[in-house]
């Protein structure tokens, strides 16, 4: 399910994490080559991405333990 980011913050480890509308998170790791993310390095390109839509493994989750 999609949900779009409201913000970032770093977790423990001091990697990124979106947070998203629906309240759940996501990690947004710039990890090259599996994970291609060099928007999350800087401010500017956390700031462009707010309202960017992400899918929500969370969400879509609990939609399928809800129709069931």
């Amino acid at each position: 399910m999609q949900q779009a980011i409201i913000g970032f913050h770093l977790d423990d480890e001091q990697h990124w994490v979106a947070d998203l509308a629906c309240g759940h998170t996501q990690h947004v790791r710039h990890t090259p080559p599996w994970q291609n993310r060099p928007w999350v390095m800087t401010e500017a390109g956390r700031q462009q991405k707010l309202g960017m839509m992400l899918e929500c493994q969370k969400c879509e989750i609990n939609t399928r333990i809800d129709s069931n």
